[in-house]
C-alpha cells in the first residue's frame, strides 16, 4: 500500500482548489496550464510526509511523482529530500541501498543518495511548478554537487528542456551560497541574463539577492557591467536589500 498516497488523498479540501489552481497560473496559456490540485496547503503536505516517509520507498514515489494532482508531486519530492537527508542515518537507511563486496568504499549511505539524484533527474518532467522545483532542488541536488563538478547545473541553464530544469540549475546554487561559494550562482546568472520568463527572471535575481547577503562587493562586481541590459524584474530582486539610495540609483539608469 501507498501510505503517502493515501494520506494525500485523505486531506484533499475541495474548497481550496479554486484559490490554489489560480494561484498556480493552472489558466490556458499559462505556466502551470492543465495541473490539477487536491486543495491541500503546503504545511499539510510537510506534515504527511513527515508521517510518512519511513514508510515509503522508491516504488511509491514513482508512483506518486506521476500523480496528476500537484500536492501529491510536492509530497514525492519532499519525500525525496527527506530520504537523502537521513541516508547516513543508520535507522533510516533505504533497503536499496547496499554495500557492494567489490566496492566496500561506497557506504550504504552515498548509495542512497545517489539514488535520490538519479531519481530526481529521472523525473524532471513532472517538477513543472516553482515550488516544486524552489523546495526540492537546493536540499537535494544542491547538497549533493556541494562537493562535486557542477557542470550539470550549467547544462540544465544553457540547454533545460523546460524553464523548470533552467530554474533547477538556478535555485540549486542556493546550497552553495549558504556556505559561502558564490562563484557558481554568478555564472549560472550571467548564462540566464537575459532569459525572457519572468519566473527564471525571479529566481536570477532572488539568488543574486542571497550571494549579496554574503558579499555585497562582489555582488556589486556583478552588477555593474550588466545591470542596465538586465530585465527589470531580475535587476528588482537582486538589489532588494541594497541601501534605498543606491537601490534607486540603479533603477534611475
Amino acid at each position: 500500500m501507498n501510505i503517502l498516497l493515501q494520506k494525500m488523498l485523505a486531506k484533499a479540501d475541495p474548497t481550496q482548489v479554486e484559490g490554489l489552481s489560480r494561484f498556480f497560473k493552472t489558466g490556458k496559456g499559462q505556466y502551470g496550464e492543465g495541473d490539477k490540485f487536491l486543495g491541500i496547503k503546503v504545511p499539510v503536505t510537510r506534515d504527511v510526509v513527515k508521517e510518512c516517509w519511513r514508510e515509503t520507498g522508491m516504488e511509491h514515489l514513482e508512483e506518486c511523482i506521476r500523480s496528476e494532482y500537484h500536492e501529491v508531486r510536492l509530497a514525492a519530492l519532499l519525500s525525496l529530500v527527506e530520504i537523502f537527508r537521513h541516508a547516513d542515518k543508520k535507522s533510516t537507511a533505504r533497503p536499496e541501498a547496499t554495500v557492494s563486496k567489490t566496492q566496500p568504499a561506497i557506504t550504504a549511505a552515498q548509495m542512497t543518495r545517489e539514488a535520490c539524484v538519479q531519481f530526481y533527474l529521472a523525473h524532471t518532467d513532472f517538477i513543472n511548478n516553482w515550488d516544486l522545483v524552489d523546495l526540492s532542488c537546493y536540499p537535494l541536488l544542491g547538497e549533493w554537487l556541494l562537493d562535486k563538478d557542477r557542470s550539470l547545473l550549467y547544462e540544465l541553464a544553457r540547454s533545460g528542456k523546460a524553464i523548470w530544469e533552467q530554474r533547477i540549475g538556478m535555485v540549486s546554487t542556493m546550497t552553495f551560497v549558504r556556505h559561502g561559494q558564490l562563484t557558481d550562482t554568478f555564472n549560472i546568472a550571467d548564462i540566464l541574463l537575459l532569459h525572457p520568463h519572468d519566473l527564471i527572471q525571479k529566481a536570477v535575481g532572488w539568488l543574486l539577492r542571497e550571494a549579496g547577503k554574503k558579499d555585497k562587493s562582489a555582488l556589486d562586481e556583478f552588477m555593474q557591467p550588466r545591470y542596465k541590459s538586465m530585465p527589470r524584474t531580475m535587476l528588482r530582486y537582486a538589489i532588494e536589500k541594497f541601501p534605498e539610495d543606491e537601490r534607486q540609483r540603479y533603477l534611475a539608469r
